[in-house]
């Protein structure tokens, strides 16, 4: 019987430990301002994290973005934008640009982050966590252009990829995001 009990506990363990266990708030980045932000100061909150640049067809986007941010940051729903150049060269600009860009194109409040890599060998770590199975433990979600966003609950764990054309303002999109705020 205890090495039966020693076996589970050691299976345990093993379990915990796996990188199925990992969250968001494992994770420190760095802000649009260069200073180091653990994520884990936002555990309780929905986040919805996306990548963004500022010479897309789909930069209106940051439009939505702030609007939906403004309308339910009080419920607990936080957006962290993820400056990256991988597609296109859509995002040239350097951490300053960007910030000046969107706060002065579309008043952007929520957080915004320096720029990264969102795929390709020099993917952020945090990316690598969300775009993959083995590190998140649902599916494998990768980048397909600007403007994805990724669905984070409560506890810090992927909960959905929201394709990048696919709006924010979205009702049944909206609809599944303040969903979470109440669980």
């Amino acid at each position: 019987m205890k090495l039966t009990s020693l076996l589970c506990l050691g299976l345990i363990s093993l379990f915990l430990s796996s990188d199925a266990s990992k969250s968001v708030y494992d994770f420190n980045v760095t802000d649009i301002d260069g200073n180091k932000v653990a994520l884990s100061k936002y555990k309780g909150k929905v986040l919805i994290i996306v990548n963004v640049a500022s010479k897309c067809g789909l930069t209106p986007q940051y439009a939505d973005l702030q609007a939906f941010y403004d309308k339910h940051k009080s419920k607990g729903v936080e957006i962290l934008g993820f400056p990256a150049n991988n597609f296109m060269a859509q995002e040239p600009g350097s951490n300053a640009e960007i910030k000046k860009f969107c706060s002065s194109q579309f008043k952007v409040s929520f957080p915004m982050f320096s720029k990264i890599s969102v795929q390709g060998s020099d993917m952020a770590p945090l990316y690598k966590y969300l775009t993959t199975k083995q590190e998140n433990g649902v599916v494998d979600a990768p980048v397909k252009w600007n403007f994805q966003k990724f669905i984070i609950d409560k506890s810090g764990r992927w909960v959905e990829s929201i394709k990048p054309s696919d709006k924010i303002t979205d009702p049944t999109i909206e609809k599944r995001i303040l969903a979470l705020t109440k669980k």
